[in-house]
């Protein structure tokens, strides 16, 4: 049984279906396919930033509107998602172990997790 599979040639098509023929001829089998793709460089100086507005944003300006969705709430202990934010403290929990880590911190460390987080909040 052994002779036979090593007496049969595999005979594969130049190219397959699914493929593209275009990228064959583009870039045959010898050649780096990184050169299909261009560096951030190469697009700034390909592209006529002229004839965009000023406000306008692309890759020479990194100013664009702000972002349609809602910005996630993230645990401020864990970074987890945090559907909850404890009422006494106002920092954002993911479960139950982190409310009860967070009722027993000082105050001076919530006012640390609040800072990192840029929450000016005054606790009584």
């Amino acid at each position: 049984m052994e002779a036979e599979v090593m007496e049969a040639e595999l005979v594969l098509p130049t190219h397959f279906s699914f493929k593209l023929a275009q990228s064959y001829e583009k870039y045959p089998k010898g050649q780096s396919s990184a050169r299909r793709f261009k560096h951030l460089k190469q697009i700034i100086q390909a592209e006529d930033f002229n004839r965009y507005l000023p406000d306008e944003p692309n890759y020479v300006n990194i100013e664009s509107p702000p972002p349609l969705h809602p910005c996630k709430r993230i645990c401020d202990i864990t970074g987890y998602e945090a559907p909850y934010v404890d009422p006494r403290t106002k920092l954002r929990y993911a479960n139950t172990e982190v409310f009860k880590i967070i009722r027993s911190l000082p105050n001076d460390h919530v006012h640390r997790y609040l800072s990192l987080r840029n929450a000016a909040v005054i606790l009584k």
